[in-house]
C-alpha cells in the first residue's frame, strides 16, 4: 500500500433509496418562499436606490454638458487662472477654489473639537432626560436655515470676532497665514481690515456643520461594546480612561466619517458665506484679512448677470465642486459603514 493511498479520502457515494422503506430517502432542500411584503419592500428599496444614483448621474451629465463650452476654451488653465472674466476669455477658479478650501479648513478646526466633545457628552456623560434634551437641541440646531446663520454672523459674530482676530494678528503675525498687512508690508490694525474674512466665514460654517458631525460621532460612540466598557471599569479604569481605551478606538471610523461629511457640507455652503465675505479674485493667504471667495458664492453672485458663455463657465466651476464633494462624501460613507460593524475597534 502506497503512502498516498493511506491518506486518500474515501469516496463518498450518493445516498441510495431503499425500495422497501421509501421514508428513508433523503429530504429535499428546504427553500423559503419570500412573502409578498418582502418582495414589495425589496423592489421599492431597489427602485429608490436606482433613482438616487440616476439623479446623481443626471446632475453630473448636465453639468458636464453645460460646462463643455467653457472648458473647451479655457482648458487646463481653468484650474490655475485666478481672474474671473469670461467675457475676455480669461477665467479660472484657482482663487475661488483656494478660498473654498480655506473656509472649509477653518470650519473643520472649529467644528471637529466641538462635535467630538458634544458627542462624548451626550453618549458618555449625560444621562436620562439631560441626554435626550441635548440630542433634541443638536437636531434643532441642524434645522436652522443657512440665511439665519449668515445674518447672525454678519450682525453679531463679526463685531465680536474682530478683537480676537486683531489679537491673533498682533501676537502671531510672524506666521504668514495670520499676518494682516497692506501692499507695502505694513501691519494693519484698524477693524475694517479684519471684516468679511475667511476666518469669520469659517467660524460660521463650522458652527453650521457641528450637528452633522455630532450625530455621526454619537452614533459610533453609542455602539461601543458594553462588555468592553464594563471590563475597563472592572480593571480600575476611570471614566476618561474607559473612553480613551474603548470608546475612542471603537468610534475612530465615526470620527473620520463625521469629519469628512462635515467637510463636504462646508465646501458647498453658499448663502452664509455669500452674506459674510467680500469677494475677490486673487489668492489671499492672509486668512484674517478682508477678502476671500468660494465657488458656491461665485455662482450665487454671478448667475443672474452672466451671458451664455459666462453661465457655461459657472457650470464648469460647479462641476469641479460637485466632483470634489462627491469624492469626499463617498469616502466618508465607506468609512462610516465599516465603523458600524465594529471593524475599527481594537
Amino acid at each position: 500500500m502506497s503512502f498516498s493511498t493511506l491518506f486518500d479520502a474515501p469516496a463518498i457515494e450518493p445516498p441510495t433509496v431503499d425500495p422497501a422503506n421509501p421514508d428513508s430517502s433523503p429530504r429535499r432542500l428546504l427553500t423559503a418562499r419570500p412573502s409578498v411584503s418582502d418582495s414589495v419592500f425589496r423592489s421599492v428599496a431597489f427602485f429608490a436606490g436606482c433613482i438616487t444614483v440616476a439623479i446623481m448621474l443626471a446632475v453630473g451629465v448636465f453639468l458636464s454638458l453645460r460646462a463643455s463650452q467653457a472648458l473647451g476654451v479655457a482648458g487646463f488653465s481653468f484650474l490655475v487662472e485666478q481672474d474671473w472674466s469670461p467675457e475676455s476669455q480669461k477665467f479660472g477658479i484657482a482663487a475661488v477654489l483656494f478660498g473654498t478650501i480655506t473656509i472649509a479648513v477653518i470650519a473643520m478646526c472649529v467644528a471637529v473639537p466641538l462635535a467630538l466633545g458634544t458627542a462624548l457628552l451626550i453618549s458618555e456623560v449625560a444621562q436620562g432626560r439631560m441626554s435626550s434634551t441635548l440630542v433634541t437641541l443638536v437636531d434643532l440646531m441642524a434645522a436652522v436655515p443657512s440665511v439665519v446663520f449668515g445674518l447672525w454672523g454678519v450682525f453679531f459674530l463679526q463685531a465680536n470676532v474682530i478683537p480676537v482676530a486683531t489679537w491673533i494678528s498682533s501676537y502671531f503675525g510672524w506666521i504668514p497665514l495670520f499676518r494682516v498687512a497692506d501692499a507695502s508690508g505694513q501691519a494693519l490694525t484698524e477693524a475694517s481690515a479684519f471684516t468679511s474674512s475667511a476666518f469669520i466665514a469659517g467660524i460660521v460654517v463650522g458652527l453650521m456643520v457641528v450637528p452633522t458631525q455630532t450625530s455621526v460621532m454619537r452614533e459610533a460612540f453609542s455602539q461601543a461594546p458594553i462588555g468592553e466598557r464594563e471590563a475597563a471599569f472592572a480593571l480600575g479604569s476611570t471614566r476618561w480612561g474607559m473612553i480613551r481605551a474603548v470608546v475612542l478606538p471603537f468610534g475612530r471610523g465615526g470620527i473620520i466619517g463625521g469629519t469628512m461629511l462635515g467637510l463636504g457640507r462646508a465646501l458647498g455652503e453658499t448663502i452664509a458665506v455669500y452674506m459674510i465675505i467680500s469677494p475677490i479674485f486673487t489668492i489671499n493667504w492672509e486668512v484674517l484679512k478682508t477678502g476671500t471667495n468660494s465657488v458656491s458664492a461665485l455662482i450665487a453672485l454671478r448667475y443672474g448677470e452672466s451671458s451664455s458663455f459666462g453661465l457655461s463657465a459657472l457650470m464648469a466651476a460647479g462641476l469641479v465642486l460637485f466632483l470634489i464633494t462627491l469624492v469626499i462624501n463617498f469616502t466618508a460613507s465607506s468609512i462610516v459603514a465599516r465603523s458600524r460593524s465594529g471593524a475599527e475597534s481594537d
